[in-house]
Order: structure tokens, then C-alpha cells, then sequence
């Protein structure tokens, strides 16, 4: 009976809320649909040029990318958790939170400063010319390549995998380890047979995370010159002027990304890797001398890579350009940003909490919706923007009647110079961003009070104000900066979907840095790493509470 009430209340305004999260996932997969389809259109000249000449190699080298980047950033991102969980030495509570911070600085922005860095007038060969009187071989230290490229992505990308066999390792029975031991297992052996297995599935769960990040890049590929099929999509859009011939290479982009998604599915079909209700939390062996200095040196040695060095790099650049730099300009730059990332965080959170609401029910319609709605972070960027130049160009095409009617002139380009097209994009890109966030939160308050109020006679409107709203307001704060952040570091959407004369800190970065104004370009860094970091900051502190 009771069951039967809350169902009863439960459908009372429900169905507004299903339709409101039915056309925001529409709109949110109409663009993809729409590159998606622009496979099945007949191509043109410059396809068969790009197809015969061109995309094997671009195919080429996205693959070794990908391969490369995945496998070492598995490989550095488990065995750093595995120290930090299991040993306690030297600065190992600081090395905990300090090795997520080069997730606050975007390759692009490692890839230029490292590239400057380590060039003939670099600041690296310099010093050993001048101090030490030695001459490198410039070829040594050359970055701008395939193996810098990994190089970039594997120390600014390994948090990924980092944090989720961390959090994976640290909760996880000990009793397996124990037996290793008491069975005389080394240190070595037991990482190899017993840790790598149990920590598969949030190594895979990272890598993939770091895959997606590689594919959708462009900042690092195109200032190294790399060519891969994300940079193949702007020189196809903006070189050659070929909409069709980009679209068409953004449709076999997303191909290839859902392909890896369905194949990590696959792999993991079947297998289970739950190791009871009795798990405790892992006992840490403390680590003394030779062992303890190599702990300590390997994990000093990444946080000094992944995010000392360029942070010093770059403040000492910004000394230099700070008065050309930070004037007014500068903060019409910095409102920009700001404002569409507002703008889109609004949007993303509002409709998070609807689609939120919506999924609580547990069934096999909301997991679908909830998926379809948030498919847009798996999706590179590149693509999403073109899907969304291409629709706009569409509904500006479709209006025409329209904008000749108002005096506006017989073909104008409405929408697709509008600001709308970015909100849109980011809205699409990061929507999976504050989805979690307020799922997290309505998985954290439970059932209970929800079903309550609906016995009451209140309906899911009512509810949602009155009982959820402030039970989740800490969820929704923390994925409202971690949302921001990640718009403020979005780069090839911004290139692709920004009006005229609209930059944001990371579009400002990049053409400072093609432009080789290297060190005009430390200031709008610095300011992405800085909001970066509070975004890890806010995560720690948020990640401290639940353990709590």
C-alpha cells in the first residue's frame, strides 16, 4: 500500500520533468546525430584527396598516441597510487593531493612551456652552456614530435588514472596482501599477481578518460605539428574551406572514440572484481631507508615534471610581459571568460538537477536518458563543435525567409555568430560534469526523505525545493567550480565556436603561443592553472568529507 502512494505521488508533476530532460538530451544529441548521418552524404573532391594522400597518416599517428599515452600513463598512474597507498615515507601525505595537481594545467599550455624550455635558447640549454660549460646535443632535448607529444600527454594526464586506483586501492581488503606476504611474496611480485588484477577496472576506467583526452586535443598536436585527425579537422574547416570534408572526418572521429568505448565494455563483460562485504581499509607499511628515498624521489620527481617546473617556468615569464600584459584588455579577456562559463555552468547545473531528478526512479528508461544526455564528454570537442557550425549554419539557412522579413538582409548569419553556439557546445561537452555531481548528491541523501514528502501529499516540484534542494546544495557547489573550470580550460571548442572578436584565457593562450609570444602568454596561463587549482582543492576538501 505504501509503495503503491508513493508511485501515486510520485507521477502527480512527474511527467514535466520527463519531458524537460527529454528535450534538453535531444538537443544535446542533435548536433552529434547530425555529423553522425554526414557519413551516409556523398562525398566530395577534397575526401578523396584527404582519403588517398592524407588519413592514413593522421589515422597513424592518433593511434600511436593513443596506444603510447594510454599504456604509460597506466603504468605511471598504478604505481604512483600503489606507493601512496600501501607505504608510508617521507612526504607521502602531501604527494597524496600534490600529484593530482597536473590535472590544473592543460597540455597545451605544458607543451609550449616545455617546447620553450628546452629549446637552443631555452632556459634548460643556456644553463648548461653558461654554468657548466657543456654543449647538448639540441636533438636530445627536441620535443616537437610524436615522442614529446606522450611525453606531454603521459605527465599531465596520469591523475586520471592516479585518483581512481587510489581511491580503488586505499578501500580495498588487505587480507590479500597480508597472505602475500606471509607466503614470502617481494614488494615486486605482489604489485605484478595482486595488485595490477584487483586495480583493472579503475585503470581501465582512467585510461580511457586519458584516451578521450588525447583524441579530442588540439593544442598540443597542432603547436608540435603533428598531424591527426582532430588537427585534420581544422585545417579541412579552415584551410581548405570544406564544412562536408570536416564533418565527414568528425563522423569517423566519433566512430573510432564510441568503438573504444564498446570494446572497454566488451573486455570487461562478465568479470567481477568485488571482493566481499569484509573489506578494511589498507594497513600502509612504512618504508625506511633506500626504499624510502626511492619512494620519495620517484614521487618528487613527477610532481616536479607534472607541475613545479612549468608553475616556475611560467611566473618567471609573466615578470617579464606583466605590464604589457595586465592592463585592460586583459580584464575584458578575463570577463569573457568568465561570462560564458557562467552562462554555460548555469545551463549544465539546471539541467543536471532536472535530468538528476528524473533518473532517480532506477529504471531501464532513465539509465538510457542518463547516458544519451551525458555522451557529449566522450566526445571530442572538435566534433561537437563541428556538428554544432553545421546545425546552425542549417538553421540559419532554414530562416532565411525569416531574417529578410525582419530587414536583417536575405541570408545572414544569425546564430552561427552568436555567442549561443558555445554555451550550446559547452552545455553538450561537460553536461556528464555536473550530472555526477548532483548524482552523487542525490545518491548521498537516500530515498527516505523524497518518499516522505510525497506521502505528505507533495509533488516532485514541491519536493525537490522544499526536501532535496538544500540536502544537495554541497554537491551542487562542488560540481558548479569543477564544471566551470573545465569550461575555462576547454580550447577546441572555444577556437571553433567563439564569435568575432570573443576571446576567452584559452584561445588567448594558444595565439599567443603560435604567435611564439611565449611569454605574453604566462599571465592567461597562469590564470587557468590558478582557478585549476582550486578546483582540486575544492575536490580534496569535498573527497575528505565523505571519508568522513
Amino acid at each position: 500500500m505504501r509503495i503503491q502512494s508513493v508511485k501515486h505521488f510520485f507521477r502527480k508533476d512527474f511527467n514535466g520533468w520527463w519531458l524537460v530532460s527529454l528535450i534538453g538530451a535531444a538537443i544535446i544529441l542533435l548536433p552529434i546525430l547530425f555529423i553522425f548521418f554526414s557519413i551516409f552524404q556523398e562525398p566530395n573532391e577534397n575526401w578523396y584527396q584527404i582519403k588517398e594522400y592524407l588519413l592514413k597518416n593522421y589515422a597513424a599517428n592518433s593511434i600511436i598516441l593513443v596506444l603510447l599515452t594510454g599504456l604509460f600513463t597506466a603504468v605511471l598512474g598504478v604505481s604512483l597510487a600503489w606507493i601512496v597507498a600501501a607505504y608510508d615515507f617521507p612526504m607521502r601525505r602531501f604527494f597524496s593531493w600534490g600529484l593530482l595537481l597536473p590535472l590544473a594545467i592543460p597540455p597545451y599550455i605544458a607543451a609550449y612551456t616545455y617546447r620553450t624550455m628546452l629549446s637552443y635558447t631555452g632556459v634548460v640549454q643556456v644553463t648548461l652552456r653558461n654554468q657548466f660549460d657543456y654543449q647538448i646535443d639540441p636533438e636530445w632535448l627536441a620535443i616537437s614530435s610524436l615522442r614529446g607529444a606522450v611525453f606531454i600527454f603521459t605527465i599531465f594526464l596520469f591523475p586520471y588514472v592516479y585518483i581512481m586506483c587510489r581511491a580503488f586501492l586505499e578501500n580495498q581488503s588487505a587480507s590479500f596482501l597480508e597472505n602475500a606476504r606471509l607466503l614470502g611474496r617481494k614488494p615486486f611480485s605482489i604489485f605484478v599477481r595482486i595488485v595490477l588484477p584487483l586495480s583493472r577496472p579503475a585503470m581501465v576506467a582512467g585510461a580511457v578518460l586519458v584516451v578521450y583526452e588525447v583524441l579530442s586535443d588540439y593544442g598540443v598536436t597542432s603547436y608540435f605539428g603533428i598531424h591527426t585527425i582532430t588537427t585534420a579537422i581544422f585545417q579541412t574547416w579552415f584551410g581548405m574551406y570544406d564544412a562536408d570534408s570536416a564533418m565527414r572526418l568528425a563522423a569517423w572521429l566519433m566512430v573510432i572514440v564510441v568503438g573504444l568505448f564498446f570494446i572497454e565494455k566488451w573486455l570487461r563483460q562478465g568479470r567481477r572484481y568485488s571482493i566481499g562485504s569484509k573489506a578494511r581499509p589498507l594497513a600502509r607499511q612504512r618504508l625506511k631507508g633506500l626504499p624510502a628515498a626511492a619512494a620519495f624521489a620517484y614521487c618528487l620527481l613527477i610532481f616536479l615534471l607534472g607541475f613545479f617546473i612549468p608553475v616556475i617556468q611560467l611566473l618567471s615569464w609573466s615578470k617579464l610581459t606583466f605590464a604589457k600584459v595586465w592592463d585592460d584588455s586583459f580584464f575584458t579577456l578575463l570577463n569573457q571568460t568568465v561570462y560564458v562559463a557562467l552562462i554555460a555552468t548555469v545551463l549544465i547545473l539546471l539541467f543536471a538537477v532536472i535530468l538528476g531528478n528524473v533518473t532517480r526512479t532506477q529504471s531501464s528508461g532513465t539509465y538510457i536518458l542518463s547516458k544519451l544526455a551525458t555522451a557529449g564528454y566522450s566526445i571530442p570537442g572538435a566534433i561537437i563543435a563541428i556538428g554544432i557550425l553545421a546545425l546552425f549554419i542549417e538553421l540559419d539557412s532554414l530562416l532565411a525567409p525569416f531574417y529578410s522579413y525582419m530587414g536583417w538582409g536575405k541570408a545572414p548569419l544569425i546564430l552561427s555568430l552568436s555567442l549561443s553556439m558555445l554555451v550550446i557546445g559547452y552545455t553538450i561537452r561537460f553536461m556528464a560534469t555536473g550530472y555526477n555531481a548532483v548524482e552523487v548528491g542525490f545518491e548521498k541523501i537516500g530515498p527516505k526523505y523524497t518518499e516522505a514528502s510525497r506521502m505528505l501529499g507533495f509533488g516532485v516540484t514541491k519536493t525537490f525545493f522544499k526536501v532535496d534542494l538544500p540536502l544537495i546544495k554541497g554537491a551542487l557547489f562542488s560540481g558548479f567550480i569543477l564544471t566551470f573550470v573545465e569550461i575555462i580550460k576547454e580550447l577546441p571548442l572555444a577556437l571553433l565556436l567563439r564569435p568575432f572578436n570573443f576571446d576567452t584565457l584559452a584561445t588567448k593562450t594558444y595565439q599567443y603561443a603560435k604567435d611564439e609570444m611565449i611569454h605574453e602568454a604566462a599571465i592567461p596561463s597562469l590564470m587557468i592553472i590558478l582557478l585549476s587549482v582550486v578546483s582540486v582543492a575544492v575536490f580534496q576538501m569535498i573527497d575528505r568529507k565523505v571519508k568522513k
